[in-house]
């Protein structure tokens, strides 16, 4: 059995994360695993600097991602498309991305180094936006960029117009974006493993205008409508670019899914403990 390559990225906003990441490093450098860290993490541990390279360019195996979902969303990013896997440690607040709470870690650990896992895929959006397709994992959220202003928009599936939403504004959401702002919005929880997108209108002038959920191999399209006012992209929680009247931003499943390390099959059991956390 070939050696392991696992990689660190963490958040490096609290201390309680960085103590964690020098715990799991010792680990794995007890238990002759090599290990690649994040560029921003050996800023923070600078003891480790002697003896490991820091990276910007991951070729680990696995990948353990010390944050909250956040921290993950960032990481999957560049990490999903190399296939790399995410062992996820909730260092954030809810956590519905991540898979395992610090306190379990080392017994986790010891499960990823005897291979007793599963990896699990998660299904992507692409979403065309500034001239290019970029993907997420949560959703593209469609905002007002005028405070206490509506937006106008049209949303087409497949060329056939399913709705004419005036709202503040709008959630396209992939299952695991379901538990995040979708769902805050009034959108369902959606399992992983249905193969969907869902529409979400946020705060909707019409009651007749509901949440809706499409297959995700479906091409959507969402027009703004109204001359003066105008709409922000937000994929993933990432700012993008401003749309104003009759542009339009174009989703479709992405080719790239998203890989995560499991060890249990507890979606819903995850789920409801954390909905019920004070």
């Amino acid at each position: 059995m070939k050696s392991l390559k696992i990689g660190i990225v963490s958040r490096t906003d609290k201390e309680d994360a960085l103590e964690l990441d020098r715990s799991i490093i010792n680990y794995l450098l007890e238990n002759k695993v090599e290990v690649e860290i994040d560029t921003n993490v050996t800023e923070k541990l600078t003891e480790f600097r002697k003896f490991l390279t820091p990276v910007n360019d991951m070729t680990s195996d696995f990948v353990i991602c010390v944050g909250g979902d956040g921290t993950v969303l960032k990481a999957q990013q560049v990490l999903s498309p190399k296939k790399i896997p995410i062992l996820s440690i909730n260092m954030g607040t809810v956590g519905f991305l991540t898979e395992v709470e610090p306190e379990d870690i080392f017994e986790c650990l010891d499960e990823l180094l005897s291979y007793n896992f599963f990896i699990e895929e998660r299904l992507q959006l692409d979403v065309y936006c500034d001239d290019e397709w970029k993907t997420v994992l949560n959703e593209l959220v469609i905002m007002t960029s005028q405070p206490g202003k509506m937006l106008d928009l049209q949303i087409v599936v497949d060329e056939e117009i399913v709705d004419n939403v005036r709202a503040d504004g709008l959630i396209v959401s992939t299952p695991s974006g379901s538990t995040a702002y979708a769902m805050s919005a009034g959108g369902p929880i959606v399992d992983p493993r249905v193969d969907a997108a869902i529409i979400i209108p946020i705060c909707p002038f019409k009651l007749n205008t509901r949440p809706k959920i499409v297959p995700a191999d479906t091409n959507i399209t969402v027009k703004f409508l109204n001359k003066d006012k105008k709409g922000l992209a937000v994929l993933d929680g990432v700012n993008n670019k401003e749309y104003g009247y009759m542009e339009e931003i174009k989703l479709r499943k992405s080719d790239v899914v998203a890989y995560f390390v499991r060890f249990r099959k507890n979606f819903y059991e995850s789920v409801n403990k954390k909905l019920t956390m004070d």
